[in-house]
């Protein structure tokens, strides 16, 4: 491990996390019934496209945010994406449905992707490497607590309102972000060691092998994300017969483990084992759960809830493990390497997309779900050679 100075506020890192269970109650409304939206207005051989898209502009936005937090500071660079967002949900409460409207929803997205990681970016710098399980582990149970709630509030609000009534509940909830972060958090000092370009911030992960071990293991768990997010609702509506309120249940249910889980895996890493091992045990319950969606042919409402509860004890686990590892190895100041970091994310959905896109041509959506359970197990191999933190 690298020794890096610490700047830990516990105030402001409450604050953030507020703002995280917010964003990720927000973020839930939407997410969900999105991939709904591009397939009425284009078609459903066009979602994967469109999320195709979405995660190529966030790449290259992810590549270069170093560069705008360096130029704008922490603050200046978070309040303008969230006034973006707020841009943006206007046209769409506006617009409504339609095939202009989702190219508005393609910028709703990028910038959510670059508001979320310039929130990683000043947690980051009040924290500290000691508890750095424990921040992260209640950081994403708050924004995962948020979450779990979404599906349920934006099936109903879909069902009585329509993707206006969606986008309105979001507008409000991002003008709410925006006066909490204005209020309580403002000025982050913004300076970075140093300014690279893009192939120098590679050099320099690519010789910390264990930067790049858990760099692929979040990128599978990325493309993991990305299929069970744009696919799993379209499966369930389209091809098992279920209703909105149905699948909001269903999904209710599912996003508990990470409300459940993660502040206990982040506390027990700092405290006890260590990432590794429970990072090896979360994989494994990935790939095992998510090929069984492959092989089930009915069930119900709680068959289906219990079927993808499952497979999101193994991802709550990882998610906040890979990042309660990663940042044991970074500070606040290594901006590059946490936008570096955060591209995982980009290009596991860009890669799974658009390999899921193409095979939907000639295959039946169910062969996503056993593409990705097998994507999975190929994490082990980083996994097993992780330098642990205990």
């Amino acid at each position: 491990m690298e020794k890096h100075k610490e700047n830990f506020n516990k105030k402001k890192v409450l604050i953030i996390t507020l703002i995280s269970f917010i964003f990720g109650f927000s973020q839930a409304v939407a997410a969900y019934v999105l991939s709904t939206f591009f397939e009425i207005s284009w078609g459903m051989k066009s979602v994967g496209f469109f999320y195709f898209g979405t995660y190529l502009i966030s790449l290259f936005l992810i590549l270069n945010l170093h560069k705008f937090v360096s130029k704008l500071g922490k603050s200046s660079s978070f309040a303008l994406f969230s006034a973006l967002e707020i841009f943006i949900l206007c046209g769409l409460v506006s617009w409504g449905l339609g095939k202009t409207s989702a190219f508005l929803v393609v910028l709703y997205l990028v910038f959510a992707i670059a508001l979320w990681v310039t929130m990683d970016i000043i947690l980051e710098s009040f924290s500290s490497d000691e508890v750095s399980g424990e921040i992260r582990g209640r950081y994403l149970t708050v924004f995962n607590l948020g979450f779990l709630f979404g599906p349920f509030i934006s099936t109903g609000l879909l069902d009585k309102f329509g993707y206006s009534g969606i986008f309105s509940f979001v507008l409000f909830a991002n003008i709410l972000i925006l006066i909490v972060f204005v209020t309580f958090v403002r000025k982050i000092d913004s300076k970075i060691i140093k300014r690279e370009k893009i192939k120098d911030i590679f050099k320099r992960a690519w010789k910390r092998k264990n930067i790049m071990r858990i760099y692929y293991i979040s990128f599978i768990l990325e493309a993991f994300f990305a299929l069970m997010v744009i696919y799993t609702p379209i499966y369930l509506r389209e091809m098992m017969g279920f209703s909105w309120p149905e699948i909001g249940r269903i999904f209710t249910v599912m996003l508990i483990p990470f409300v459940l889980l993660q502040f206990p895996a982040g506390f027990l890493a700092d405290r006890k084992w260590g990432e590794k091992e429970m990072l090896i045990f979360g994989i494994l319950l990935m790939s095992a759960s998510t090929s069984y969606i492959y092989f089930a042919t009915s069930g119900g409402v709680l068959f289906w809830s219990l079927t993808l509860f499952a497979t999101r004890i193994g991802a709550a686990i990882v998610e906040v493990l890979r990042d309660s590892y990663f940042y044991k190895q970074v500070d606040g100041k290594d901006v590059d390497l946490i936008d570096f970091f955060r591209t995982a994310s980009s290009i596991g959905h860009i890669f799974s997309t658009l390999l899921a896109a193409l095979l939907l041509i000639f295959f039946p959506l169910k062969l996503a779900f056993l593409l990705i359970a097998i994507f999975v197990l190929t994490s082990l191999i980083p996994a097993f050679n992780l330098k642990d933190s205990k």
